[in-house]
């Protein structure tokens, strides 16, 4: 280390700790510190450098008490979050933080103005334009000028190790091979063993990923009954990287979505995310907004579910998946949740509904304060459902009531018809022939033990026999994964898949 130190010393006029810091950075490589030196300007990378003595040092990528990470160059080896010690881990996110504001630029850094767009000359078609262009028709001529056009339009950044872009390797082989990796990060994993590790810990998972346009998705959850989850990207935010690493790529969390979802995660400079931002996203522009999560209703298009801002962790984000699909079913029978209350958010009046004071009041905000900071911030959907006075039960007391007068006397309802004097009894533990169920409700959650072999039946019969304190006597449902289980209470638990399930009480109170 000491002869490397002095070789970068000579080469650059830099002081020994600042070319120790740039040596350890690239694992000892004095050409590749060298370079990453001219390259940064020189900037300090860190504070003082750890002193190494000569009894503690070892082969470069060996791994030891300073530097846990053990990566051999030649080896393709799987990094995973769980395989990494945690100071290990705080000392990559830390590097990774400041690696992308380096590449991509911080939320409160200025935007580099661009170079001027180069002279280009157009010709406008007109009458006879088909002998212009060779005899081919007047519009496929458009149509090439227009994709033309979008394909400047969509240039998107260089790749590197926050910007990996999808190859035709990576979707059939997936990012854990390395020449793939190379290519999806425009060769940026492959300058260091530390460059692969950052490439690999915060890469997408393409294989949660659904290859095709927003349109292809649409029709393919209608088909599939599979809801659309779509993650909007912004390179310049550290927190959207940070999806990848904690949420795309837990294993309980693809679970849950190949199962359910279809996954779809754009870059907002993708072309193929501007139809979604146009009508789901219109703040897609302003870096506060980010992260972004949402689910889409596949047949309407209507956005029933969004995170905006701040995502939960792994944990918090699975339960609310469940908690979605517990609430929230593609079934066209099913009686999905609706907006009781009107939005919270300050939508502004259109310009041509100003007066002449607004509109100067208007332009004046916009110039001090930014564009930006005007526009109105996205608002969950599904929070609009939740509220004291249930829709849903008034069209359940409609219909009952429009049968009464049709048919004289109504009949009783299922849940009538169940009997409440059948209290729950506990049967004793048995990992083999009992499940412990949990039953969430809007006043909190109970966790109950059962026998595999007791009918559906009798969680009504013990909901019925112990209610919720202060809904006494109120109908019910209960649904789990987006079945309604009333239509299955004769099935045993085991047979309805109810083992350790959690299940979701809905009443239907007016």
């Amino acid at each position: 280390m000491d002869a490397a130190i002095a070789q970068m010393v000579a080469f650059t006029d830099a002081t020994p700790d600042r070319a120790r810091q740039y040596l350890q950075v690239t694992d000892g490589d004095v050409e590749q510190a060298v370079s990453l030196f001219f390259e940064s300007g020189g900037v300090d990378l860190g504070g003082p450098a750890p002193v190494v003595t000569e009894s503690s040092t070892t082969a470069v990528g060996s791994g030891n008490a300073r530097d846990p990470i053990s990566i051999d160059d030649e080896e393709d080896v799987p990094v995973t979050r769980s395989t990494i010690p945690a100071a290990g881990m705080e000392d990559d996110e830390a590097m990774a933080r400041r690696l992308q504001e380096e590449m991509y630029g911080g939320a409160g850094e200025e935007e580099v103005i661009r170079a001027p767009i180069a002279r280009q000359a157009e010709t406008l078609a007109g009458p006879g334009a088909s002998d212009y262009y060779g005899g081919s028709s007047l519009d496929d001529a458009v149509q090439e000028r227009l994709q033309a056009f979008s394909n400047r339009r969509g240039a998107r950044r260089a790749p590197g190790i926050f910007n990996q872009q999808p190859t035709s390797r990576i979707w059939q082989e997936g990012a854990a091979d390395r020449s793939a990796l190379a290519e999806s990060t425009g060769g940026a994993s492959e300058t260091n063993s530390r460059a692969q590790h950052l490439a690999r810990l915060f890469a997408p998972n393409w294989g949660l990923m659904f290859n095709g346009s927003w349109d292809d998705a649409r029709d393919e959850g209608k088909a599939e009954k599979k809801w659309l989850i779509v993650n909007i990207q912004n390179e310049k935010v550290f927190d959207c990287q940070v999806l990848n690493r904690d949420i795309w790529n837990n294993p309980s969390i693809v679970e849950t979505v190949t199962e359910n979802f279809l996954f779809l995660q754009y870059s907002k400079d993708d072309p193929r995310a501007d139809q979604y931002c146009q009508y789901y996203f219109h703040n897609s522009e302003v870096e506060d907004e980010y992260p972004h999560v949402a689910i889409v209703d596949p047949r309407t298009g209507e956005q029933v579910k969004l995170w905006s801002r701040k995502i939960p962790n792994a944990g918090e984000f699975l339960m609310q998946l469940h908690e979605f699909l517990d609430r929230y079913s593609l079934d066209n029978t099913a009686r999905n949740p609706v907006a009781k209350r009107k939005s919270e958010a300050k939508k502004e009046k259109p310009l041509d509904m100003l007066t002449e004071e607004e509109q100067m009041e208007r332009a004046l905000q916009a110039s001090m304060a930014g564009q930006g900071s005007l526009k109105v911030p996205d608002e969950d959907p599904d929070e609009l459902t939740r509220s004291v006075g249930d829709l849903k039960g008034k069209d359940v007391a409609m219909v009952e009531t429009e049968q009464t007068q049709t048919n004289g006397s109504a009949a009783p309802s299922l849940w009538a018809q169940i009997p409440s004097d059948k209290p729950h009894e506990e049967p004793p533990a048995n990992a083999a022939e009992t499940t412990r169920i949990q039953i969430r409700h809007p006043e909190g959650r109970i966790v109950r033990r059962f026998a595999l072999k007791d009918k559906v039946q009798r969680i009504f019969e013990y909901l019925k026999a112990s209610p919720i304190e202060g809904r006494e006597g109120i109908e019910f449902d209960v649904v789990a994964m987006g079945t309604n289980l009333m239509n299955v209470r004769d099935q045993t638990i085991e047979e309805a898949g109810l083992k350790n399930a959690s299940v979701m009480v809905e009443f239907s109170e007016s």
